[in-house]
């Protein structure tokens, strides 16, 4: 019970009050949803909202505003009353269609949806993670463009979580790396109410979390009075006076806090009230207004429009000074703020393409992937890099790397073995604005960051993953580092550009059609072998852009099959070719670097590569699954459908009949 974990209840008033009907109240007319956390962090969100977070609801994409995140994202009504009161165009309607299909008001925060959500959370774990990665972004722009006097970066990212964003891995991952960073801008409230959705989690959550926190690195506040606005107040004042270590802010809550005969159980987690509670709870909190009601006094303290705009007046103010004293520095802050590329960009791409057509190099593509980064990464302030322990193998270091560290920005992170941590912090960072992430590992362990991923796609987020290894080429790691499925399960992702390049052109176009990609992440899918260049013509260099293009013609006729390839597999449909072509065979060979982009070509380009009607065979070292759509099924799949083995690569290959010749005798079946 409340009393024996020594919990301040709630003085209730009527600006709490506010969100705690608001919540019960959209939760009941949705008949679904969690109105506990709203009602148990009322008076942390009042205390922060009203006088600590610097933010304007007139203008949800000032720059240097603080973000604040809901890692808790199940609580998400507590998020939009605070959006509504304050003055952001989230209205009571808004409010009332809580959980309905096209709302404004989703039943997790949805990126792009609603004005003020800084991130999609729901996932737990990954939104402070995500906001782990907003305070780097903030650092590093931090560095790069404040000036003695002038500080036009200036802001703090402010996170709420839960018990269930603890319990969950990925916290460690991320609050681990926030401590070793010193990211003293980041403040984060842990909702300490020892509820989840089972019970009371001593039989499952037992962690002393404070000393978990300290030995990470982080300012840890504990036993504050989560109801208590000035022991709130008190604890926030000594977490901004910390610049050199992150805070957690530990707040002892009574979950679902004024529904009196529901609090502190878990049935008060992830349900409806029922309307004798609601009722119950607004004589309690001493709310008498009827469902939806805000009184316009209450309203007007609450609406921080006035002073919102007055703040990014002032920041203004002085970012004007700062441009009349440094004009190239603030023109290109507001480039990159607004995500958009340098001048001259189209250029320098097209000379970089052919440099590297020009080279005809025969090298692995993650050297090729490495190569692109040398040429793109000085016209491109903006990219940051990172690996998660394998940058020597990754190859995701360039000449001007610049570490990351509790001493300065940069523009590389050692993310450390943190898969799903890094892809996550990642998120956070292109969220933030004005950098763009890139981060590596082994495909196989693209499995472990699998959900950040995706969460990459959801919210649209600019992104590129460097996948190296990409296959049984990897050799004498063996099977459990060797990729089988992973290609075909990425492709599954909507909005995700999954790239396969054969060579050092194809890794070049991948690279810059992933870094010119404003609108979803893209992952680049590149071996640790090394494969032969193509030769091409510009015509088909230009093709590349399309994700799938003819590479070679049938010379000796009009073309009777069709070979499509990706990666190091497009050699062995070059070999095939001419084996089929010595024998009277003419085959095309298509190479699909990427099947999304080729996807989104318009119906006369895909039939004119891969016209109706002509026999198709598909071959990449993996998964077959997927191939099927375009050869359809009495086409041929040649491919990898059981786990590898630890060998050479070379025997690889011929062991599971992943050959030049494999591919002909498979065109010839198809012919009949």
């Amino acid at each position: 019970m409340p009393n024996a974990r020594s919990i301040t209840p709630p003085a209730f008033n009527p600006l709490t009050g506010a969100i705690r009907a608001l919540a019960m109240d959209a939760v009941q007319k949705a008949k679904s949803g969690h109105p506990g956390a709203p009602m148990g962090m009322a008076e942390i969100a009042e205390v922060l909202w009203r006088r600590y977070l610097k933010h304007n609801p007139a203008d949800p994409k000032w720059a240097d505003r603080d973000r604040f995140v809901m890692s808790n994202g199940h609580g998400s009504m507590l998020l939009y009353a605070l959006l509504h009161l304050t003055g952001y165009e989230v209205s009571i309607d808004d409010i009332k269609n809580f959980r309905q299909l096209h709302s404004k008001t989703p039943g997790h925060p949805e990126y792009g949806y609603t004005p003020g959500i800084e991130t999609t959370t729901g996932p737990l774990g990954q939104g402070v993670t995500n906001a782990v990665g907003m305070a780097i972004a903030e650092k590093v722009l931090a560095d790069t463009f404040n000036r003695p006097g002038h500080e036009i970066v200036d802001h703090r990212t402010w996170v709420f979580l839960g018990d269930g964003c603890l319990m969950e891995g990925i916290s460690h991952e991320a609050c681990s790396l926030a401590g070793t960073l010193g990211l003293g801008k980041l403040i984060a409230f842990y909702d300490d109410n020892n509820i989840s959705i089972d019970g009371h989690v001593d039989g499952w959550f037992s962690d002393d979390t404070p000393k978990r926190f300290e030995a990470y690195g982080w300012q840890v506040i504990p036993d504050v009075q989560g109801h208590d606005a000035e022991a709130i107040d008190a604890a926030i004042r000594e977490a901004i006076a910390n610049t050199e270590q992150p805070t957690l802010i530990c707040c002892k809550t009574i979950i679902g806090a004024g529904a009196p005969n529901k609090q502190d159980t878990h049935d008060v987690h992830g349900a409806p009230l029922g309307d004798a509670e609601i009722a119950a709870a607004r004589e309690f909190i001493g709310w008498p207004h009827a469902p939806f009601e805000i009184p316009e006094d209450v309203r007007s303290v609450w609406n921080r429009r006035e002073a919102g705009t007055a703040a990014q007046r002032e920041w203004q103010q002085r970012f004007d000074a700062y441009a009349a004293a440094h004009p190239e520095l603030a023109a290109e802050f507001r480039r990159r703020m607004a995500g958009t590329l340098p001048g001259g960009w189209v250029d320098h791409v097209e000379n970089v393409i052919a440099s590297v057509t020009a080279k005809a190099e025969t090298i692995a593509t993650r050297k090729a992937s490495q190569n692109s980064i040398e040429a793109f990464a000085p016209a491109l302030p903006e990219l940051i890099g990172g690996s998660a322990d394998l940058a020597g193998s990754n190859l995701t270091l360039w000449s001007g790397s610049k570490g990351v560290s509790r001493e300065a920005g940069g523009n590389y992170l050692y993310y450390g073995v943190r898969e799903f941590g890094m892809v996550a912090i990642a998120n956070g960072i292109a969220l933030h604005g004005g950098l763009i992430p890139y981060t590596a590992t082994f495909l196989i362990f693209s499995d472990y960051a699998r959900n950040a991923i995706r969460m990459a796609a959801l919210m649209k987020q600019r992104q590129i993953f460097v996948f190296t290894h990409d296959s049984i080429g990897l050799g004498e790691d063996g099977p459990t580092h060797q990729p089988v499925e992973q290609a075909a399960s990425l492709r599954l992702i909507p909005r995700l550009d999954v790239w396969r390049p054969c060579d050092t052109t194809e890794t070049a176009v991948a690279w810059a059609c992933a870094i010119e990609r404003a609108d979803g992440p893209s992952a680049l899918l590149l071996s640790r072998q090394n494969l032969p260049f193509q030769s091409r013509d510009s015509a088909q260099v230009a093709a590349i852009r399309s994700g799938g293009y003819i590479l070679s013609e049938a010379g000796n006729g009009a073309p009777q099959a069709v070979i499509i390839a990706t990666g190091s597999e497009v050699t062995l449909a070059i070999e095939a070719q001419k084996t089929l072509a010595a024998k009277g065979v003419p085959v095309r060979v298509v190479s699909m670097p990427c099947c999304e982009l080729f996807e989104r070509q318009d119906a006369e380009w895909r039939d004119t590569v891969l016209p109706k009607g002509l026999p198709r065979v598909a071959v990449e070292a993996g998964s077959t699954t997927g191939w099927y759509k375009y050869v359809g099924l009495e086409g041929g799949v040649i491919g990898l459908d059981r786990f590898g083995e630890s060998a050479p690569a070379g025997e690889l290959f011929v062991t599971f009949g992943i050959t030049a010749d494999a591919v002909a005798a498979e065109v010839e079946r198809v012919l009949g």
